[in-house]
């Protein structure tokens, strides 16, 4: 891949496409990861306390593995200390709460997350409600999520923290534009739809919500400066869905059955890649775009909470 300005053309895996750049998750996480480096070093060496997370991974999951070592890794890459709690599968819900409770009651830890999704047995809502709101870096529990929509100092739910980061870094002009979010759920569609409208930069957009049971889908993102496609559903999002100098974030990450791949499976983003970025400005790569960012997002969180207690 060669990036060149918005204006000249750009290559993507072999495929010349005008005007189009490529939001680079994967470089802006790491500068963001490059500048934690530097400040954790610095609070090191003034004798400071440097930022320590606890992740908590109950069971087994693949792709839950692969995100706690992703995370733990990045930890290790930021000078940060990192704490990871593994968890039978079988764990009940009460036993889960109360490694919650002493990891809330311990000073030295300042970020606390529980990999999603949970066994069965364990009901998500308790166990995001557990956690100290003050350590609650992933951005889900009630308190912070109530901050978020009133504007307040909260911890920012890390995936649509990260494409705002992303947004920044790249000096994208948001105000005055129509953003059309696809997907309503509590981690993205919702507080994403929250943070473009809210009155900073990036921000200031007029929003469109769309979910399963919006009627005219087409026509509004047709209408949109700005898409961020968050349903989880692979190419979703085609060009005819597009208008001509869009901006396109692509949430989703999708396992597709491939069997020409060693791993017998391609990663597929909500969008229809290939024939929607020609119509871009802008637009996120599926992998490399968002997934890195919400890390980076995840790992500043931790660090402000650091900040905050000490």
């Amino acid at each position: 891949m060669r990036l060149q300005n918005k204006f000249s053309f750009n290559f993507f895996e072999g495929v010349t496409f005008a005007r189009m750049q490529i939001l680079d998750g994967k470089k802006t996480a790491q500068a963001i990861k490059e500048e934690l480096k530097l400040n954790v070093a610095q609070r090191s060496v003034e004798g400071k306390k440097v930022p320590h997370l606890a992740a908590i991974l109950v069971g087994n999951n693949g792709a839950s593995e692969t995100y706690i070592a992703a995370k733990v890794k990045a930890c290790e890459e930021s000078g940060f200390r990192s704490t990871l709690e593994r968890m039978d599968s079988d764990t009940s819900e009460a036993k889960l709460i109360d490694v919650i409770q002493q990891l809330n009651t311990d000073p030295d830890i300042d970020g606390i997350l529980v990999q999603l999704p949970l066994p069965s047995q364990i009901n998500e809502e308790n166990i995001i409600n557990a956690i100290d709101p003050d350590k609650d870096v992933d951005g889900f529990h009630p308190v912070n999520v109530g901050r978020m929509v009133l504007g307040q100092p909260a911890f920012i739910p890390a995936t649509p923290y990260g494409i705002m980061l992303l947004l920044k870094h790249y000096k994208i002009e948001t105000a005055g534009k129509h953003a059309v979010v696809i997907g309503r759920s509590n981690i993205v569609g919702r507080p994403m739809s929250i943070l473009l409208s809210d009155n900073k930069n990036p921000g200031n957009c007029t929003v469109t919500l769309c979910h399963s049971k919006t009627t005219n889908l087409k026509e509004l993102c047709l209408q949109a400066d700005i898409i961020v496609a968050a349903l989880g559903k692979p190419e979703f999002l085609k060009a005819d869905m597009v208008k001509e100098g869009a901006i396109v974030v692509d949430v989703g990450i999708t396992r597709v059955k491939d069997d020409t791949k060693k791993s017998g499976f391609k990663l597929k983003g909500d969008v229809a890649f290939d024939e929607v970025a020609p119509k871009c400005n802008f637009i996120t790569p599926v992998p490399g775009g968002v997934g890195p960012m919400t890390i980076a997002a995840l790992l500043k969180n931790t660090f402000n909470s650091c900040i905050q207690k000490n």
